[in-house]
């Protein structure tokens, strides 16, 4: 790249820059840290939510969340509305197109409500977990990483879906899909090293440390099976804020971190409630980057389709993912499972 292609690069992010800046809204809470130094906070990206957020709260809260963060790109749900009379709860929002200001969203509301603190990246879709969660929660993950300094946990994302046809959810509560998606299908997965050049967002990467070669960067699997994705399985959804830190630079991951030496788990219900409409409604409004709506709206129009297969399986413990290659364990973090029950 020349020097006038890096510098016209430079000038039109600064442009960009402050275009988000200047679109930018306080809607509600705190306008600095959410909860205590060592906290965790969830952040998340939201756009018409409000079909998922009694369960989003319910969950995180009881995982041990101190408070969350909404980016907010222009709800009309009654997201807003629902969200006014939580204390713990801060939103921003910018009505900008969604690709410009994704990275931007995740980064600046990091930095302003998460510093000192852990920041815990959520899809409204997604429920994170790790092994022993049940017992120790976020507060006692974070207490076992920080002992070793590190900075940032990997999960790998499970595609969740019922045994029977899709379109049966879309009159479902989102808690009524997480309760009936129990299925998930390993198949088709490509995995790459960690550092590997054939990762797209390695210039995040590059700047990172993982300990254990096991941990891989996942593509594919059941939804470039059946829907033909490239999409990553992979992500850093667990990063602390902190000196040399550069949180949410790419939707999947945080740079300049140190990672755990072993992995966390996204349960994934992307096809919950009514996914044809969401998959429609990204189109109309010209969000879809990848054309991977456009790809999954064209199968999803057949109304018998189904993900459930005789190659299914229930949802497995953590020990059963890892025989799958899919999961990474560790015997210190095992062995201060025991120590903490």
């Amino acid at each position: 790249m020349s020097l006038l292609e890096k510098l016209s690069r430079r000038i039109r992010r600064w442009r960009e820059g402050r275009r988000f800046a200047w679109s930018l809204r306080h809607v509600q809470g705190t306008t600095g840290p959410l909860g205590e130094p060592g906290d965790v906070v969830v952040v998340a990206l939201v756009r018409d939510g409000a079909y998922y957020l009694d369960e989003f709260l319910r969950y995180y809260r009881a995982l041990g969340a101190a408070g969350f963060v909404f980016c907010d790109n222009g709800s009309s749900d009654g997201t807003l509305e629902r969200l006014a009379g939580e204390a713990d709860c801060v939103v921003l929002q910018s009505t900008l197109p969604w690709r410009e200001v994704e990275n931007r969203f995740r980064n600046h509301a990091a930095k302003v409500h998460c510093a000192g603190r852990w920041c815990l990246y959520a899809d409204m879709d997604e429920q994170f977990t790790f092994e022993g969660a049940e017992r120790i929660g976020l507060p006692g993950l974070v207490r076992y990483m920080e002992r070793l300094g590190q900075t940032a946990l990997v999960a790998q994302m499970l595609e969740m879906f019922p045994e029977g046809p899709l379109r049966a959810a879309a009159g479902w509560s989102f808690s009524e899909c997480v309760e009936r998606f129990r299925f998930h299908d390993l198949r088709g997965m490509d995995r790459y090293d960690y550092h590997s050049p054939e990762v797209s967002f390695r210039f995040a990467l590059g700047q990172n440390r993982v300990t254990d070669d096991r941990i891989k960067v996942m593509f594919g699997g059941l939804r470039g099976r059946v829907f033909g994705e490239a999409c990553c399985l992979t992500k850093h959804p667990l990063v602390f804020v902190g000196e040399g830190v550069q949180p949410g630079v790419h939707p999947h991951a945080s740079a300049g971190v140190s990672c755990a030496e072993f992995t966390g788990l996204i349960r994934h219900y992307k096809f919950a409630g009514d996914a044809a409409a969401r998959d429609a409604d990204k189109l109309a409004r010209g969000v879809s980057v990848h054309g991977e709506d456009a790809k999954r709206l064209a199968a999803l129009d057949d109304a018998g389709l189904s993900l459930w297969s005789d190659a299914a399986r229930e949802d497995q413990g953590f020990a059963a993912l890892e025989a799958e290659g899919f999961m990474v364990r560790s015997e210190g973090y095992s062995r201060y499972l025991e120590g903490e029950t």
